[in-house]
């Protein structure tokens, strides 16, 4: 079998106001880290042998902040990942190996010890240089700061490197968001991924937005401020690939490709997620593991991390190739899902693509939405849905 890995760090120095990803706050070098390192190496060795994975196209360390292990220990642990892996790191090596990174824990001592250790490619959480913005959703780091760490990253990962940015954070406008992406692009990264901020109601920021406490943008001026950003974008020669992401040519997540494309990958560590494929039975099945570290590392008896399983059939494959495929500007891999289902896209969802072709927001010469369409994504995927549910009968 052939599968990524993504290794979740769920460890930050501060929660970000706006994030809902699980994660806990630790001091730099608390001892839990390599407690954490020595537990998901023995699960990344059980589970690669319980499924006999023969192949692993990309690697991925997130998170959390996974450069809250610094270098010493991303060392032992990129060292161990190798050794454990054996063939799997050797002959079939991984083409992709990327972590995750925040300023404030990427010193040049890390990224060295990244790239000496194997990492391809660094995936930079900046958000925004303008420090209003930053302080209003408690997100580490100040301007000069950031502006140093990635001067530094440019250098030991050039043009191999991404950079996360939001849109549509507090105090922010058309001119901050121009400065913020151009001062950026000054250093020349390969990808950027531009987000619309969320704003979840069950985290601080959305407690406090809905308190009035601090101001958010409504719907329509957040889509209008991102679509400035991809503009601006686009004008610098990034491509649009997906519906958040942009790349100089070529340069494209492969790792998230694989999620897009819904190919096989295996989580590790507190709250990841993997998701197994059989073509043959054109179903699937996805296991999530618990989101805390407590129960995570008191196994006690049971090798196995806490988690749930949860069996895909082929409707609901069918709806997650559609979720994920048609974000991308290339919609959905068609070969691969006429392997899989042995039938093509448009033959599951004929009229929701005749209307949104008559529309304007469907491509003519691919199983696509054009890029208006892609604003329009959500709608287009419960069109989508509705037509699976009335033409397409499937067993459990």
């Amino acid at each position: 079998m052939t599968a990524s890995l993504y290794f979740h760090v769920p460890f930050c120095a501060g929660v970000c106001d706006y994030c809902d990803f699980y994660s806990v706050a630790i001091a730099s070098g608390s001892s839990i880290l390599r407690t954490y390192i020595e537990q998901i190496l023995k699960d990344t060795e059980d589970l690669l042998s319980e499924l006999n994975v023969k192949y692993i196209p990309t690697v991925y360390i997130g998170g959390g902040t996974p450069s809250l292990l610094g270098a010493s220990l991303i060392r032992d642990f990129l060292r161990a990942l190798r050794d454990l892996m054996g063939d799997l790191w050797g002959k079939n090596s991984p083409i992709e190996i990327t972590l995750e990174a925040n300023p404030e824990s990427c010193d040049e001592d890390f990224l060295m010890a990244c790239r000496d250790s194997g990492i391809s490619r660094i995936s930079l959480g900046l958000q925004s240089f303008h420090g209003p913005s930053r302080q209003a959703v408690h997100r580490v780091g100040e301007g000069r700061l950031l502006e140093g760490r990635l001067k530094v990253l440019s250098k030991i990962f050039p043009q191999s490197f991404s950079v996360d940015m939001i849109s549509g954070l507090p105090f922010q406008d058309e001119k901050i968001l121009q400065r913020d992406i151009e001062k950026l692009l000054a250093l020349n990264p390969a990808h950027v991924s531009l987000y619309s901020l969320t704003i979840e109601p069950e985290t601080p920021l959305g407690k406090r937005a809905a308190r009035g406490q601090v101001s958010v943008f409504g719907k329509d001026e957040a889509d209008s401020l991102w679509i400035k950003g991809r503009d601006i974008l686009e004008t610098f020669g990034y491509q649009q690939y997906e519906v958040s992401n942009f790349c100089l040519p070529g340069k494209e997540s492969l790792h998230n490709l694989r999620y897009w494309r819904m190919e096989n990958w295996l989580g590790l560590g507190p709250a990841a997620s993997g998701t197994i494929i059989n073509d043959e039975a054109k179903t699937g099945w996805r296991f999530t593991v618990a989101a805390d570290i407590d129960l995570w590392l008191d196994r006690k008896t049971d090798k196995n991390p806490p988690g749930s399983i949860e069996n895909l059939n082929t409707l609901t494959l069918i709806k997650e190739t559609f979720l994920m495929g048609f974000r991308l500007l290339e919609g959905p891999e068609g070969s691969l899902f006429q392997h899989r289902f042995k039938r093509s896209i448009e033959e599951s969802i004929p009229h929701t693509i005749r209307a949104w072709r008559n529309k304007g927001l469907f491509r003519k010469d691919k199983i696509a939405l054009t890029k208006a369409g892609l604003l329009l994504l959500d709608t287009f995927l419960v069109e989508a849905f509705r037509e699976l549910d009335d033409v397409l009968v499937v067993s459990d």
